[in-house]
């Protein structure tokens, strides 16, 4: 009961913070609906700049994904709970929203990485479901970065990003 009551404030005070964040999205001609592709790194950001869309995203079932699962559903996502080695049968929850003509949001890189190396989900994801696959990369402001697998990074509240969105096709 105590760690679910702190979850929920952690989640509620993340979700303040990055609301605060000043988003700048940069997308190309014929951006629509798709996989959003994001390296792990870039979670926080990209929880920021697509949030209030309805967007599907698969999270971790570990317990830092327990945190970001529940700020991400402040933050407007519908979340499914699974990797690319346990309960990845919940990727279906995904395909149906791309086939439903939604987003459905996911990394590129998985929860374990190695970091910067793209799984094969996605892409398999962007096959089945005959919808593209954006890849989102992030510039940031005011931030530090976490010494982690990934080099997670965490922008200062109220800091400016500029989230950039091109075609992926896996290289």
């Amino acid at each position: 009961m105590l760690g679910n009551l702190k979850v929920k404030m952690t989640s509620l005070l993340a979700a303040l913070w990055l609301r605060s964040l000043r988003v700048k999205v940069v997308a190309p001609e014929g951006y629509g609906p798709g996989i959003l592709g994001i390296w792990h790194r870039d979670l926080l950001a990209s929880c920021a700049a697509f949030k209030d869309m309805g967007v599907c995203a698969l999270v971790s079932k570990s317990s830092d994904g327990e945190f970001f699962a529940a700020t991400a559903s402040r933050m407007g996502y519908k979340v499914f709970r699974g990797s690319d080695t346990r309960g990845s049968s919940n990727i279906r929850y995904l395909l149906s929203a791309l086939e439903k003509g939604g987003f459905a949001g996911m990394a590129l890189d998985g929860p374990h990485g190695p970091a910067g190396v793209a799984k094969p989900g996605s892409l398999w994801l962007s096959k089945k479901s005959d919808r593209p696959l954006w890849k989102i990369q992030v510039e940031y402001g005011s931030h530090f970065t976490l010494k982690s697998w990934d080099k997670f990074v965490v922008p200062f509240p109220m800091s400016a990003i500029v989230v950039k969105i091109t075609y992926f096709c896996g290289e």
